[in-house]
């Protein structure tokens, strides 16, 4: 179900690039703004970076196998990162293309047109956010949620086009269209290194934020039978989470004994946090693996 959300989505997200593509192509065309050239050159990386998540959320719903025993999950931050690179790309040749428009004066021609699209632009890019937040919701995909961040920022985008043209190719105000393609320019940079810093943070196996560590650590250790908690690490890979750790038991305790207690953990956490692979090597108490650097000793909130 899962794979279907993200599919759904993806194809969602092609579909609207494609006619947004077409609507501002016209528009640009008829009218010479900057800002609306802009908004073309985004929607064209948009149509790209869509159709990169569409194979990356096809990709990471592909079970575990031999060669990737952890999944797949990792090939939606590889789209979102390659994502953020085109996001950059655009932003940078827009605020090039828009300078130029600001040292030439030249005004936007036919601006009702402009204004036409964009408005129609903003009804779909609104419904487009809205079913993929609700997506996100569901799944968890970092590669739809990229997807989004650079949708949400069409929607400013869009309006800031439809200001640009009111001011510019209306009232006769100069300056203003060349201006938001520089400030809309700016903020897909910005966009863009919020985004960057998510899908480096899955590359890198970044630790769960603290909160939900400390969370999950006090489930585990209200079971009577567990004498400590440590060296758990935590990481994402697209929808995936996975959990490992070791925990002291009683050096007297049988093998059996043992499996039964990590099954009755692994059931409660399982129960708290669906979804986490979570894998857990008991110890007797007060054991320390000579092989590991330093032990990592989890309490759980005071």
């Amino acid at each position: 179900m899962t794979l279907a959300h993200n599919v759904r989505a993806g194809i969602a997200s092609v579909a609207t690039a494609l006619s947004l593509i077409v609507l501002k192509g016209y528009a640009s065309w008829a009218t010479g703004s900057a800002a609306m050239l802009g908004s073309l050159a985004d929607s064209t990386l948009d149509l790209i970076a869509s159709l990169v998540t569409l194979w990356s959320v096809r990709l990471a719903a592909i079970p575990a196998d031999r060669q990737h025993r952890f999944g797949h999950g990792k090939a939606e931050a590889i789209a979102a990162f390659f994502q953020v690179m085109l996001i950059s790309i655009s932003a940078f040749w827009i605020i090039v293309h828009a300078t130029e428009r600001l040292i030439d004066g030249a005004a936007p021609a036919q601006a009702g047109a402009g204004i036409a699209v964009s408005a129609i632009a903003l009804v779909l890019t609104l419904a487009l956010v809205t079913y993929q937040r609700r997506v996100i919701a569901r799944t968890g995909s970092l590669a739809i949620g990229t997807d989004r961040m650079h949708y949400q920022s069409d929607l400013m985008l869009n309006a800031a086009v439809i200001a640009a043209l009111l001011i510019d190719g209306m009232a006769g105000v100069r300056g203003v269209d060349a201006a938001a393609g520089i400030g809309i320019g700016l903020w897909l940079l910005y966009g863009a290194y919020g985004a960057s810093r998510t899908a480096i943070d899955q590359l890198m196996d970044r630790e769960w934020p603290e909160e939900r560590r400390r969370a999950f650590i006090e489930i585990a250790s209200r079971h009577p039978e567990l004498r400590g908690i440590h060296n758990m690490k935590t990481r994402t890979a697209g929808g995936d989470d996975f959990v490992q750790f070791h925990v002291w038991v009683d050096p007297a305790m049988t093998l059996g004994e043992a499996h039964r207690v990590m099954d009755e953990v692994e059931a409660k956490l399982r129960k708290a946090f669906p979804g986490v692979d979570i894998t857990i090597h008991p110890e007797p108490e007060g054991h320390l693996d000579p092989n590991l650097d330093r032990i990592w000793l989890e309490r759980p909130n005071p």
